[in-house]
């Protein structure tokens, strides 16, 4: 008989937030072939909306591949495009100019999954009430925890708090990957900073071990980030695993 696959029901949103005047953040949410993206525009540099655009942008178009590892290999090659055009234009306007975009994608093929990210955006998988971020920060603070000289609960605080070390169009472009197996009844979670510096990690695993649809997840998500301060734009997906038929 033929392999029943996982199907998926998710729900992406964006918001500006309560400070900041423009949406640097961008999302793409592609249940139909198992894609999800979220970008977040480096703040403070040019045309950070016009980054994260780029990077979403050049992987909607995106139809299935042969095998996870194909689909990797070329949602890799399509950021890696992205980043050469993006110091391109950073180039032509001007030195010391920078346009640039965090990257942080999820993409599910029969019954595995893998993560790929560059910059401080996060990918969480939720499984039987317990939350496990399958990405690493590409940051100051992270570098500084794993070297032992910052306490993870001091990060928040830290002044190279919003320093990224690695993302499209700046710094190294290397990107972090984990893979594994998807199973009916977990949820992930795709977010910007915007959530995850403004809400506790108590209320992420409450919120997606709530028994509710997506959309309502997300909506809760992003109500919390803003009831923290919504001091940054804050994007979320929230992505549910469903048996197949």
């Amino acid at each position: 008989m033929p392999t029943s696959f996982p199907r998926f029901t998710s729900h992406g949103l964006t918001h500006v937030g309560l400070v900041r005047r423009r949406n640097e953040d961008a999302f793409l949410d592609r249940p139909e072939i198992g894609l999800w993206v979220v970008a977040d525009g480096m703040g403070g540099h040019q045309d950070g909306d016009y980054a994260s655009a780029r990077v979403v942008g050049r992987l909607a178009d995106f139809k299935p591949f042969a095998d996870l590892e194909e689909y990797t290999d070329e949602v890799r090659r399509a950021l890696a495009h992205v980043d050469v055009h993006l110091r391109a234009r950073a180039k032509a306007i001007g030195p010391g100019t920078v346009i640039a975009s965090t990257a942080a994608c999820l993409l599910v093929y029969g019954e595995e999954f893998a993560a790929v990210w560059a910059g401080d955006s996060r990918i969480y998988q939720w499984r039987g009430g317990e939350l496990r971020q399958l990405s690493t920060d590409h940051s100051r603070v992270q570098e500084l925890i794993d070297a032992g000289q910052l306490a993870p609960e001091e990060a928040a605080g830290h002044p190279e708090a919003h320093v990224v070390t690695r993302a499209i169009g700046a710094g190294l472009l290397h990107f972090g990957q984990r893979v594994g197996v998807v199973r009916p009844g977990e949820r992930f979670l795709l977010c910007t900073d915007g959530l995850t510096n403004a809400v506790a990690e108590a209320d992420i695993v409450r919120t997606l071990g709530e028994a509710v649809e997506p959309s309502a997840a997300a909506a809760r998500l992003v109500d919390l980030a803003l009831a923290g301060g919504g001091g940054d734009n804050v994007t979320v997906i929230v992505v549910a695993v469903e048996p197949g038929d």
